[in-house]
């Protein structure tokens, strides 16, 4: 029979869609990330908090509203069709399910309210819902930063704090004492200086009733719809910190003008701005000239959700990869029976795992208020979990072949945010050099690091060499070699974590992998052949 005498409403079985794998929808992120729970309960957490979150994460309700979160960007208005200066910047309702999400899981401020084990719990949380949209991440982790920089301000903590604790979310323009729910910004940087905020130009005027006006241009500003902002600028005492609210008390808006929103390569479901302070009303927040030292608490806040939402966005990627070679087959066989892809997802999964346990274990710090641990810890934390996701997304993505590279899969949206939290808050070298700070200014930084590193002495005679080689990089700190003294500290902190509280199968991967002769570096899959990577792959893969 010729093509031409087919019927063309003849199904000849060619559009019956087969071997792809079914949707990831309706998982439970909780179920298959032991690393997560078992170092929840280990920091003093409550996993059964969770569940609800969970649940809506892996839902897909939830997974569609991150989709249309990011291909609906937001849009800026400044003025209304009358020609008055507005500086409103629009979201599809879908960013706003997330953040009414977010918001009323406490994953904002909340945890200052009270509470044991709060700040652990929420950290999890935080990286729970990275897993399903860093974007709207942005503005919850600056919320839960601002409190301990305002609290240098006491009369302003005990203003604001109630409506930044509160778990309902409330946009829109009004006065901050009338919202139900409050969010927090910060601005720093200036086109001029970037990392280097000292050398910012905006000027702030004192008043007689306490009060100061501002001038001048922050490069970066995110969520510029947020009710109340943290600044920095040059008052008559130097370099300080103010809060500026997006509405005065008497109910008209400061002058902070937006000028516009940045095209940004990822965390497109987030608006960052560019914002002029054209004689904006603003609050000091501790003294004058001492404005880093008063914001520094935010950043290190900030800091560590750049880990958890670096580790969320990795099991995200490892999720996906594991659900696909677990309905995918090829060759004759499910992918996920194939011995070598099975050692690329155990490697991504103990490269996960690593992550997940060391965030977790640095959220705990902070709630037990271990600041010498994490002076030294945090930055070196940073550096390598935020430096290794492009990597190990990218890694994830190449598990599903081309499905993985077109747009209707979330593993592009995944692959543009994996660079960004190696960059907010310190990129690599700004990480790396405050490790050499910590090193040569804080000797109980580095006790605090090698008592935690020590717990481990003697599991493995690799790790036992590389912990040696840390205690002479310590002895020896270098601005040459800042970024491997980083590398090899947190991967040192992440062995003692892993040899200690890890399977044998996921501790001895990871050991075999990052603690060898060639070092870590190698591309994944490169395990040894003795690794049980069946038993890895398990223990990671979804169940819908």
């Amino acid at each position: 029979m010729a093509y031409s005498d087919v019927d063309p409403q003849t199904d000849l079985g060619t559009h019956t869609v087969t071997n792809q794998a079914p949707p990831l929808d309706g998982f439970d992120p909780l179920a298959c990330d032991p690393a997560l729970t078992d170092a929840l309960r280990r920091e003093g957490g409550a996993p059964e908090d969770l569940k609800g979150l969970a649940a809506a994460v892996g839902s897909a309700e939830y997974r569609e509203h991150a989709r249309l979160a990011n291909e609906n960007e937001p849009v800026l208005r400044t003025h209304d069709r009358y020609g008055h200066r507005v500086d409103e910047v629009e979201f599809h309702p879908s960013w706003h399910a997330l953040m009414e999400l977010s918001v009323g899981a406490g994953l904002h401020a909340a945890p200052w309210a009270g509470g044991p084990g709060a700040h652990v719990t929420r950290a999890a949380g935080f990286y729970l819902v990275s897993q399903l949209e860093q974007g709207h991440c942005c503005p919850i982790s600056m919320t839960y930063a601002s409190i301990p920089a305002l609290r240098h301000a006491p009369a302003l903590a005990a203003r604001f704090e109630p409506g930044l604790t509160s778990r309902t979310y409330a946009p829109g323009l009004a006065r901050p004492e009338a919202k139900a729910g409050l969010l927090a910004g910060m601005s720093m940087t200036e086109k001029q200086g970037g990392s280097d905020v000292r050398t910012g130009t905006t000027v702030a005027t004192p008043h007689a009733d306490g009060t100061y006006s501002l001038v001048g241009h922050k490069w970066f500003t995110s969520a510029p719809m947020n009710d109340l902002f943290l600044t920095l600028a040059q008052a008559p005492g130097g370099l300080t910190c103010f809060v500026l609210p997006r509405v005065l008390p008497d109910g008209t808006r400061n002058a902070l003008r937006i000028q516009r929103l940045k095209d940004k390569l990822g965390n497109r479901s987030n608006a960052s701005s560019e914002i002029e302070y054209a004689g904006a009303l603003g609050w000091r927040v501790g003294d004058e000239g001492r404005g880093v030292a008063t914001i520094i608490e935010m950043v290190s806040m900030t800091r560590l959700d750049c880990v958890l939402g670096s580790a969320g966005t990795v099991r995200a990627a490892v999720s996906e990869a594991a659900h696909h070679v677990a309905h995918r087959s090829a060759f004759g066989a499910r992918l996920a029976d194939q011995p070598l892809m099975q050692a690329v997802i155990a490697d991504l999964a103990v490269e996960s795992e690593a992550a997940t346990t060391l965030a977790l274990r640095l959220a705990g710090a902070a709630d037990r208020g271990e600041t010498a641990l994490l002076r030294l810890a945090l930055p070196a934390s940073k550096y390598l979990v935020c430096k290794r996701t492009p990597a190990v997304v990218a890694e994830a993505l190449e598990c599903l072949g081309g499905n993985g590279y077109v747009e209707e899969s979330p593993m592009p949206r995944l692959y543009r945010e994996a660079p960004l939290n190696s960059i907010w808050e310190g990129s690599g070298n700004v990480t790396a050099l405050d490790v050499l700070r910590a090193v040569g200014r804080s000797p109980e930084s580095v006790d605090a690091v090698l008592t935690e590193v020590d717990a481990a002495a003697g599991a493995d005679s690799r790790f036992d060499a590389a912990c040696s080689s840390l205690r002479t990089a310590l002895r020896e700190p270098d601005p040459r070699t800042a970024r491997r003294l980083a590398e090899l500290l947190a991967l040192c902190l992440q062995g003692s974590l892993m040899l200690r509280t890890a399977p044998t199968e996921a501790a001895d991967a990871f050991v075999s992998a990052r603690f060898t002769a060639d070092g870590p570096w190698r591309t994944a899959g490169t395990l040894p052949p003795t690794t049980a990577t069946r038993t890895l792959l398990t223990r990671v893969t979804p169940t819908t």
